[in-house]
């Protein structure tokens, strides 16, 4: 008796869901979220930077003048 020849209770799917239209609402939201987080990170990073201990000139070295 050999069971692959049974049938099946279900059709069988494919294991990841690229056939599935995402919801353009929910793609828009995701991207709006994301793209605030990189926000806050770039402003992070400026912030550090005119912020540095012992640098009189933001964003640059200590130059003589």
């Amino acid at each position: 008796m050999q069971e692959d020849d049974a049938p099946r209770a279900r059709p069988v799917t494919a294991a990841n869901d690229n056939d599935v239209a995402p919801d353009p609402v929910a793609v828009d939201a995701a991207l709006t979220r994301i793209a605030e987080a990189i926000g806050r990170h770039i402003a992070r990073e400026h912030i550090r930077v005119r912020k540095a201990a012992n640098d009189n000139e933001p964003g640059g070295k200590n130059r003589t003048r």
